[in-house]
């Protein structure tokens, strides 16, 4: 299929597009994915793109119940809706780190509700400048979900059956949902599965750990990502439990072998792998020059040809699939974003005028290159496999660093890293999204106007929800003695990173620059391993961020990550073509959705004080753990059989 064919579907019945059906179903499921990937990314330190579920449900909502047959239409469902998991990632990779530290006791509705809104808003408007140069011009990046959601949308306009029955993806979306919320709600509220089986040892004066996780959703996270993915954050995992667990535990401890394997890689470990995030970090930057310098360019020309031009809204004259939103706009609402970001930092920073416009120009700047640099990166590998953590890593230590030269410590230089932190990340996030987006419209012979209309919609809605989804989480797990955000049940893996971080700058932390020393080492030899099977041109390559973040994540991750990679290469070596996959995409994507709501609704039950009835309690704790693998085992061996059934008998996705 061309990539730069902008022809409409010929099955497309009507040319609706920007409609009221399509805004506000987008923004209920904006609303819905955004709270489920607060909960995915606090759990295990990733979100996944909402993009293709979105678009499944658009089709199957639309279609199926309102009997709405524009492609268009559904696009912009999923453009709206997608806006919700962007701004997600954006936030619970940073904001929470404030609770972590102990700044905050709790989430504070207007910071975090102003800094998601400019920061998804700059995504948004940073990205529109580069759509031509990367979305439309480029031929080197394939847009590997971008195209998917587009094949996804085509297919679910032809995908239902003569008697007027939900499309097959649509009912394996909500199956899939259905499997993952009933085995989240009878692990986190019945308490008669475990969420995770781990065993620790010392034998030789060393510690010895094993774990893994038995969430059907993180097999779904190691579907969606693939093999090659799974397998190098495995590789981290392993690099950092098996080998250097043993390695560095060595001598006397009075400490529990689990806990003394947690104190180990909370104290040491997990900075190596933010040392390989930081080189993952920029060498991603790195790759992708030639597409920041034409985004510049890009922007360059627009602002000169606004000056020259005797017609300010010629924008007006471009047909649709041709057509931005109109540069006054833009402009105004750039404006407004840069104001709700100064304001917001002058009142977190205690109004305090020099530190206050350090850390804007700070955010404006960095949001700016690191929006070039999310956009590339998401042609490249897709929205799921985007490097945001790295990003951002690099962005809090440019910003530790200026924050450092210009004298500032303290209370004050931890809020403004993070600040600008949230700021940056939210704007990555959203300007990925956007971009995956503009290149499904581009395919399906969308309007990128309507859609970046939408796309602002959809960051409106969501931004305000952020803040109660994380005070719900946040007081529920506390109540449920899991210790809140932070604790063993919401890791919140970046955001205590960069908590870290912060306090190692301004703080009384100690960040070990021996151990992240040793990342950078590790770093640069995936580095070099990968320059021969880049002169090869291999299927495979070596990526230094998965390996970076499987070492950063605790060990039972990785496992069963690496157990939905396997299944993906299962799956797709069964058949020729890529339907199977899809099948399988669309399954777990709703195991994501199921598992993930029913943790929201768990924690909202813990909020007012309904914790889990420990029903396990009463039978054997191995009994439990033995249980919890078997219906493990049978989701793997249900998800395979459902993709590989209906590759043989429901044809391409």
């Amino acid at each position: 299929m061309s990539t730069t064919n902008l022809q409409r579907p010929h099955s497309v019945s009507d040319d609706r597009e920007l409609t009221v059906m399509s805004l506000s179903t987008g923004l209920i499921l904006s609303v819905v994915m955004g709270a489920a990937n607060v909960y995915l990314g606090l759990r295990v330190g990733m979100t996944v793109s909402a993009s293709i579920p979105a678009a499944v449900l658009a089709t199957g909502v639309l279609r199926g119940l309102f009997n709405r047959r524009s492609i268009l239409e559904a696009n912009l469902v999923q453009t709206t809706a997608s806006a919700g998991e962007s701004l997600a990632a954006g936030i619970i990779f940073t904001m929470p780190a404030l609770i972590i530290t102990g700044i905050w006791s709790e989430f504070d509705f207007w910071t975090t509700t102003l800094i998601a809104l400019s920061g998804g808003l700059l995504g948004i408007l940073m990205m529109i400048p580069m759509r031509q140069a990367i979305v439309v011009e480029s031929t080197e990046l394939k847009f590997p979900e971008g195209v998917a959601c587009a094949e996804v949308l085509k297919a679910g306009a032809a995908e239902h059956d003569e008697d007027g029955h939900v499309a097959v993806g649509t009912r394996l979306v909500f199956g899939g949902l259905a499997v993952g919320a009933i085995i989240k709600f009878c692990a986190g509220y019945l308490g008669v599965l475990k969420s995770s089986v781990e065993h620790a040892t010392r034998a030789g004066g060393r510690t010895w750990y094993f774990g893994m996780d038995v969430s059907p959703a993180l097999v779904a996270v190691g579907l969606i990502v693939g093999l090659p993915v799974a397998s190098q954050v495995f590789l981290g995992g392993a690099l950092g439990w098996y080998l250097l667990m043993p390695l560095l535990s060595y001598g006397p401890t009075e400490s529990l072998a689990v806990d003394h394997a947690f104190s180990l890689w909370s104290s040491e470990i997990r900075y190596i792998g933010v040392g390989a995030m930081i080189v993952g970090g920029l060498s991603a930057i790195w790759s992708v020059r030639h597409g920041i310098t034409a985004a510049f360019r890009e922007l360059v020309e627009q602002v000169r040809s606004r000056g020259t031009s005797s017609s300010p809204s010629s924008e007006v004259d471009l047909a649709p699939p041709e057509r931005n939103l109109e540069f006054g706009y833009m402009l105004s609402l750039g404006l407004f974003c840069a104001a709700v970001v100064f304001g917001v930092y002058f009142v977190l920073l205690d109004r305090s005028i020099g530190i206050t416009m350090l850390a804007t120009v700070a955010a404006l700047v960095l949001s700016f290159f690191f929006t070039a640099v999310a956009s590339y990166i998401v042609g490249l590998v897709g929205n799921s496999n985007s490097p945001v953590s790295g990003m951002t890593i690099s962005a809090v230590l440019l910003t530790g660093l200026m924050l450092w030269v210009g004298d500032y410590s303290g209370r004050a230089g931890i809020l403004a890293m993070l600040g600008v932190a949230g700021v940056v990340c939210c704007v990555a996030c959203t300007a990925g999204d956007v971009c995956n987006d503009l290149k499904t419209g581009q395919l399906v012979g969308a309007s990128p106007r309507n859609q970046q209309i939408a796309q602002v919609l959809g960051v409106l809605g969501a931004a305000f929800i952020m803040a109660p989804v994380l005070t719900i989480l946040h007081e529920g797990s506390l109540n449920a003695g899991t210790g809140g955000i932070g604790g063993e049940e919401l890791v919140a893996p970046q955001a205590g990173l960069f908590a870290s971080l912060a306090e190692g700058f301004f703080g009384n932390g100690n960040i070990p620059w021996d151990m992240v020393g040793w990342g950078v080492g590790l770093a640069v030899l995936i580095l070099l391993a990968d320059i021969p099977l880049a002169i090869k041109k291999s299927s495979f390559r070596l990526h230094v961020m998965p390996v970076a973040v499987g070492i950063y994540l605790p060990a039972e991750l990785s496992v069963p990550i690496l157990f939905g990679g396997i299944l993906n290469w299962m799956i797709t070596s069964h058949s020729s073509s890529d339907a199977g996959e899809k099948r399988g995409v669309l399954l777990a994507s709703g195991i994501i959705a199921g598992e993930s709501l029913m943790g929201v609704l768990l924690g909202l039950l813990a909020f007012f004080g309904w914790t889990s009835l420990k029903l396990g309690s009463y039978v054997s704790p191995t009994l439990i753990e033995v249980v919890s693998l078997l219906v493990l085992s049978a989701v793997l061996i249900a998800m395979y059989r459902f993709a590989v059934r209906t590759t043989s008998h429901s044809g391409a996705a």
